[in-house]
């Protein structure tokens, strides 16, 4: 096996494992939030929105942080070791007699470390030769059988105990740190872009806003279905944590698997029609979910939900790479995360506040229309997008 070639599969491994820590939390989180102190649906949101606001905040100075060093491994491994070390220290709080307060605190400091590993593993994959569909295909790959195992997983784990998950989350991203120690770093010459080149990023190349839209809803809908849909299964169908882990994969086993083959279609089609035609295919079948007027036909309409995202979710990231330079590529992806954890927020939000006031149906309605509504607002302009290299190439090329 080529270098370039190991690396990619250990790479993939490394994603996995991130995404699986995450994931092991989400069925059982309100057993989870309840043995830290935390009561109810507010104090699963709040445990959930502290993680992630830290993804909005330090997604963007990881990916700076590397673009500047010409480094992208070292900064995986200092993730996943803070990383690892937070959840340990949130296992032990029941023995130390603190409050809720403090686990939301330790979520956030977790939460700046791992989207760290997190990011910089992708933009990692994105400097590797092959092909941007296929790169990103890799990397859904991982994503979303890193969190199919992980709902399984930790559903059966917080039966036993629900502070179980955070142990074996911790285990998983000292994994990541070793792993990532044996992978060559294909970084480019480091450009010192700042905190701020997101911003600045997005007006020298507005083309950027377009992926960075998509990416914000598609990971809305994420959000929405890593706390509404769990508590909709678990409640409007009788089912236990472990039952809702298997509902989720459900989910994302599709989602996983096709993401690698319909990423290298996108290399060859284009970014058009998978994330256009996708991302409203993708939106009718989360209405779908909410229609279901049965278990078996809403565990049915999550497999068709995972088919079409693994139809957007490849495509949509590569179409980040695709519009810039390599050695701006950690902060494009920066913003590409910033953009999709302001989006995961979101869904924890919108789709809270939409299911707890109005009802399950309206909260998937909601949803799903918003996917459909980006896929019908931006058709144009993804039409019009051009690859970086094709606008810089000359005559000769």
């Amino acid at each position: 096996m080529g270098t370039e070639r190991r690396d990619r599969v250990v790479l993939a491994l490394v994603v996995w494992s991130v995404l699986v820590s995450q994931v092991l939390l989400y069925p059982g989180l309100a057993d989870l939030v309840r043995a830290l102190g935390g009561r109810g649906l507010d104090a699963a949101t709040a445990f959930l929105v502290a993680e992630v606001a830290a993804f909005v905040t330090f997604a963007s100075v990881w990916g700076a942080l590397s673009d500047a060093t010409g480094r992208r491994l070292r900064w995986v491994v200092v993730g996943a070791l803070g990383g690892a070390l937070s959840y340990l220290l949130l296992a032990a709080l029941p023995t130390l007699g603190v409050g809720f307060g403090v686990a939301l605190v330790i979520r956030v400091v977790g939460g700046a470390f791992t989207i760290g590993a997190f990011s910089l593993a992708v933009t990692t994959l994105a400097d590797l030769g092959g092909g941007n569909g296929r790169n990103m295909g890799v990397a859904g790959l991982a994503i979303g059988l890193g969190a199919a195992l992980g709902a399984v997983v930790g559903g059966r784990l917080s039966t036993l105990d629900p502070l179980a998950p955070l142990v074996a989350a911790a285990g998983l991203l000292f994994v990541v740190a070793t792993l990532s120690l044996s992978v060559t770093d294909r970084a480019p010459s480091g450009r010192n872009l700042g905190v701020g080149a997101i911003v600045r990023g997005l007006r020298s190349r507005p083309a950027l806003s377009v992926p960075y839209a998509f990416g914000f809803v598609d990971r809305l809908t994420a959000g929405f279905f890593a706390l509404v849909g769990v508590f909709y299964f678990r409640t409007q169908f009788g089912l236990d944590a472990a039952g809702a882990g298997v509902v989720l994969a459900l989910f994302f086993l599709p989602f996983a698997l096709l993401q690698y083959p319909l990423g290298v279609v996108s290399d060859r089609v284009g970014r058009f029609y998978p994330v256009v035609a996708g991302s409203a295919a993708y939106g009718v079948a989360i209405i779908g979910v909410g229609l279901a007027p049965s278990l078996v036909s809403a565990a049915s309409m999550m497999v068709v939900v995972g088919v079409f995202g693994a139809l957007v979710a490849p495509a949509t990231m590569a179409l980040a790479t695709d519009l810039v330079p390599e050695d701006e590529r950690g902060v494009a992806l920066g913003g590409f995360n910033v953009a999709g954890s302001l989006g995961f927020l979101t869904g924890f939000l919108v789709g809270g506040l939409s299911a707890d006031s109005l009802g399950f149906l309206p909260a998937f309605l909601i949803v799903g229309g918003l996917e459909v509504a980006i896929a019908v607002v931006a058709l144009r302009a993804v039409r019009e997008l051009k690859p970086f290299e094709r606008a810089v190439g000359t005559a000769d090329d």
